[in-house]
């Protein structure tokens, strides 16, 4: 079994068809289960194609910087394991060991660049265009200006160096984030006991809702991409009644905006309205 896994996963970076059915199967089947089982009521400025195109947008621009990453990912990937560098290879984990080194140190390096975004100022400009979209729905998952995507990469190769991930690890946990970032920005209504028990594992619909909301402290938490417990452990978990929470923000940026592409992508190069 684990020949085949592997055998799978580290070429996956080679075939972009399979990689991008991933992606766009999570979003089809989201996007029509939070048709049916939506959690908040949605006020488009147009209609719900309109709010995913400018979504789609930015979705496009963070493939295309993330092809381009990609040829560093593969070669630092290739060096930890040419040079036995990383904690996988010091540790002398074996395949099992592997996959579970590389999943976790690639989503701490999504939760430890997510809470650098929001506690540096000159970051957080970029990072604001994702929370300025006042209807979360499952397109705003990949709703990431381009400065946003490109420090995502930093961090992620800063993980790759350290933990020694190598391209099966790498392409198993990008699977998982696909999926979980579609999940858990999906406008969907999870039974209330499902949700909590998830969330003691996994980051659910609403845990990642409060993140959300349009207020501090509430953004400032629940910074996990597919794990929950990195909140927990470091103290960065809350949690509201999805009932309460507002979507946007409260000052930074105009939210009447929240739709107009070229205005977000200009919006880290203005002053911040307060």
């Amino acid at each position: 079994m684990w020949d085949s896994i592997i055998e799978y996963f580290s070429t996956l970076e080679q075939r972009p068809g399979q990689r991008m059915a991933f992606l766009v199967g999570g979003l089809l089947i989201f996007w029509i289960i939070e048709g049916a089982i939506p959690l908040l009521p949605m006020k488009y400025k147009r209609n719900k194609l309109r709010h995913a195109a400018v979504n789609f947008g930015f979705t496009c621009i963070h493939l295309v910087i993330h092809t381009l990453l990609a040829i560093l990912i593969v070669k630092l990937s290739d060096w930890c394991h040419e040079a036995d560098f990383g904690l996988i290879h010091w540790f002398g984990a074996g395949i099992a060991g592997a996959i579970i080194i590389s999943v976790l140190a690639l989503d701490f390096s999504s939760w430890l660049v997510h809470f650098v975004m929001h506690k540096v100022p000159v970051l957080w400009r970029f990072h604001l265009v994702h929370h300025s979209d006042n209807n979360v729905d499952v397109t705003t998952g990949l709703r990431h200006h381009p400065g946003d995507s490109l420090l995502r990469g930093v961090f992620f190769l800063l993980l790759i160096f350290v933990s020694g991930a190598p391209m099966y690890g790498v392409m198993i946990y990008q699977t998982l984030v696909v999926i979980a970032t579609a999940f858990t920005h999906a406008n969907i209504s999870l039974p209330k006991k499902l949700d909590k028990v998830l969330s003691y594992v996994l980051v659910s619909p609403n845990m990642h809702k409060v993140h959300h909301h349009w207020k501090q402290p509430y953004t400032d938490s629940n910074y996990g991409a597919v794990f929950s417990f990195w909140d927990r452990l470091l103290g960065t978990f809350m949690k509201m009644d999805p009932k309460e929470i507002r979507y946007g923000l409260d000052r930074y940026y105009p939210n009447e905006k929240d739709e107009d592409f070229m205005s977000l992508m200009k919006r880290p190069f203005q002053k911040l309205r307060d």
